[in-house]
């Protein structure tokens, strides 16, 4: 059961993962299989977000890692693709997909033109990590998933960086802790 409010469509820049109980959002090299063993999804949740993007901004390690940009959300999805990358030059074009070289604010101002008034999806800890630092994020969506992986590439990795404080939407108290409770599955 969710206790926020269904996503909306209204431009905004949306920084959303599925994340582990321990802060990662893949396992080592990009691994996306513990996803798909033993969580249950929220039923309409997907199609809540494949309603609302209109775009969406990703790396380049991540997409070369899962380069088709019909997989955003099992193919449900279709739109704009936005890959942001140094050498643009040596990346596999495909249908959809442009490949930026330039600054992360000037990426965003390009995905939230081509979303037509929806949202820009930030999938990539990078991307979303830069746009935090800069004040550019205007929501994070973490779906905590019931796992601990231990390894990985995490949500947020900016050694030396400041705290960055959040309240919680459709708190009472925006600033309370989140209380979750899981027991060992024991094989």
């Amino acid at each position: 059961m969710s206790d926020i409010e269904p996503q909306t469509a209204n431009g905004k820049v949306l920084w959303h993962f599925t994340m582990s109980l321990d802060g990662f959002v893949a396992g080592p090299d990009h691994d996306m299989d513990w996803m798909m063993t033993g969580i249950s999804f929220q039923p309409g949740l997907v199609e809540q977000y494949v309603e609302t993007t209109g775009a969406v901004l990703g790396g380049r390690s991540g997409w070369d890692r899962f380069p088709d940009p019909r997989g955003v959300y099992g193919g449900a999805w279709t739109g704009p693709v936005f890959v942001l990358t140094h050498h643009p030059e040596d990346a596999e074009p495909a249908d959809g997909v442009t490949f930026l070289n330039c600054d992360v604010a000037e990426a965003v101002r390009i995905a939230l033109a081509a979303a037509n008034g929806k949202n820009v999806e930030v999938l990539s800890p990078t991307i979303g990590g830069q746009l935090l630092e800069r004040g550019l994020l205007d929501e994070i969506d973490l779906h905590i998933a019931p796992v601990l992986l231990g390894d990985g590439i995490r949500l947020l990795d900016l050694p030396g960086a400041r705290p960055h404080y959040l309240h919680r939407m459709g708190a009472a108290d925006p600033t309370a802790e989140l209380s979750v409770r899981y027991r060992p599955v024991r094989s």
